[in-house]
């Protein structure tokens, strides 16, 4: 009997997230050795949002009428690859915000393309197996780390300039990585009936509370996805002190992701999304109160435990529900969509109005506003998961 291919897949999220924690941690420090605004800095950011408004759904429909997972998951990380390598050239040209745009088209299917192949091995006769998910998702967690821990000393060697080169080299694990995966073709599913069943399930109270959460939860997580390394960078902390901080927040995702993945069905997840919340609340109006007090920042950073891997895990156990069988993979890209995409678009874009107005400790005020309101949705979807029961 065939092993399962978890080193491979274990792999691929080592590669991905890698890659993806070095473009979001330096990407805006390299746009401002190039001489961009705040603001224009938040506009190339925000692409990646406006791509999760498509990308995810459109490779998930290539996948569907396939059953290619893992050949067009090649193809979206040698198309990353070939983007990345043009970086400079479109700077040189003026077209860098193409470049990135072009890149995030083709990273922003790696995600949903391979956590749909990992899907068929975690199926068990009860459901998903989320703790081996956990064991193969935290490979991804450690990648973060890996590269926001080590680029951050590598770059004060170096310089900012070698950031393009770094990109490249990660990409080009990523590429070898997916080449490790089992070819397989899937059946492919009857398209018609998923795509209505899906708006079935999209008219249920439930989901667009559910929906609503993430949303509100998200877009406040752009503040730090797009702007705290800017503003950690303006406080006067080091490029090597910026990687840290990050580490911080992804050495405590790893220990959810190892640890708690065990344990973390115990909750519903409706409770989990609450305490992230309220959570986020507080990690907010820490970051945007006391960005320069080093303790109350990683005490903050720590909660990403909880405001990231716990909401994420109760997300997926929530989708299973929400979309179960032949709708998983849809309410993947819808998760994406909904819950990341257009969340990151306007949290990049009023994020680098805000910043030109009123400075950065206004955008993480702005997230705890966020908080707030997704802390009132996730009662809602309490209250409604009850009224069903």
């Amino acid at each position: 009997m065939t092993r399962p291919p978890w080193a491979a897949f274990a792999a691929v999220s080592f590669a991905y997230f890698a890659s993806i924690g070095f473009f979001t941690t330096y990407a805006p420090l390299w746009f401002k050795s190039l001489g961009y605004s705040a603001l224009a800095i938040g506009v190339i950011s925000s692409l990646q949002a406006w791509t999760r408004v498509f990308v995810p759904y459109a490779w998930g429909w290539l996948a569907d009428h396939t059953g290619r997972r893992v050949w067009l998951l090649r193809a979206a990380a040698l198309g990353s690859l070939v983007m990345g390598s043009l970086l400079v050239p479109a700077h040189a040209i003026g077209w860098l915000p193409l470049a990135v745009f072009l890149l995030f088209i083709c990273n922003g299917g790696i995600v949903p393309l391979s956590e749909s192949a990992l899907a068929r091995f975690l199926q068990t006769e009860g459901g998903m197996d989320t703790g081996r998910y956990g064991r193969i998702r935290v490979w991804g967690s450690i990648g973060f780390i890996c590269s926001v821990t080590l680029a951050g000393f590598l770059l004060e060697w170096a310089g900012i300039d070698a950031f393009a080169w770094v990109v490249s080299a990660l990409l080009i694990a990523l590429c070898v990585a997916t080449a490790r995966l089992p070819s397989r073709v899937d059946a492919v599913t009857d398209q018609g009936a998923a795509e209505g069943s899906v708006w079935l399930v999209l008219r249920q109270r439930r989901v667009q509370w559910f929906f609503a959460t993430i949303f509100f939860t998200v877009l406040g997580h752009t503040s730090l996805y797009t702007f705290l390394s800017l503003y950690l960078d303006e406080l006067g902390y080091g490029k090597s002190t910026v990687g840290l901080v990050w580490a911080v927040s992804v050495a405590a995702e790893i220990a959810f992701f190892w640890v708690g993945s065990k344990w973390a069905g115990r909750v519903a997840p409706v409770r989990w999304l609450w305490w992230a919340a309220v959570l986020c609340v507080l990690r907010f109006s820490a970051i945007a109160g006391f960005g320069d007090v080093m303790a109350v920042l990683v005490a903050a950073q720590l909660l990403h435990a909880v405001t990231f891997a716990a909401q994420h895990a109760a997300c997926t156990a929530q989708l299973s529900e929400f979309f179960p069988g032949r709708l998983r993979g849809r309410g993947q890209a819808l998760y994406a969509v909904l819950g990341y995409g257009f969340s990151g678009v306007l949290g990049g874009l009023g994020g680098g109005l805000l910043t030109d107005r009123l400075g950065f400790e206004a955008v993480f005020w702005a997230a705890t506003v966020s908080a707030l309101l997704a802390v009132g949705c996730a009662h809602q979807l309490a209250r409604h998961l009850h009224d069903e029961v």
